[in-house]
């Protein structure tokens, strides 16, 4: 028995090395800011930047934890995924997630449980919910998004 867990181990950990060499999820660069949105406050963004902009901008703070493969592979794919569906960052090119934005904060949906465990600051209280979905929605009447929303 403590033979073949030996063995397991040691192949486990062997996958872990190899899995640093997969290029994938490494590309850290954030791109350029384009546009933002016109925000209806300052609370509202800072709102925003704490619950969303990892995802939804190009204002990603890459964490240490995502240059380790399996997770960086995820945590690449999140960020590329939320940034295509909305991106606060890239506000004159068409953001289809934008109409989904208030609805998936309202629903509990946004921001991930996943992201706030390793985030705390972007866990919002049910006051900050409501003034980031009352402030989007502000934002989002006075600087409509482009195809979306």
């Amino acid at each position: 028995m403590r033979k073949w867990l030996v063995r397991i181990l040691l192949v486990g950990l062997g996958l872990f090395v190899v899995a640093q060499l997969v290029p994938y999820g490494r590309n850290h660069k954030n791109p350029p800011v384009l546009a933002e949105p016109r925000w209806d406050t300052g609370q509202t963004r800072a709102l925003a930047k704490s619950a969303c902009f990892d995802c939804h901008s190009n204002l990603t703070n890459w964490k240490w934890y995502s240059n380790i493969a399996p997770g960086s592979w995820l945590i690449y794919r999140d960020v590329t995924d939320g940034r295509s569906s909305l991106n606060f960052s890239e506000w004159n090119k068409p953001q289809d997630g934008a109409g989904d934005a208030i609805d998936a904060i309202s629903s509990g949906s946004m921001p991930p449980w996943f992201y706030v465990i390793l985030h705390p600051k972007a866990g919002l209280s049910h006051a900050d919910k409501q003034a980031l979905m009352a402030g989007l929605a502000a934002t989002f009447k006075n600087s409509p998004p482009i195809g979306g929303g």
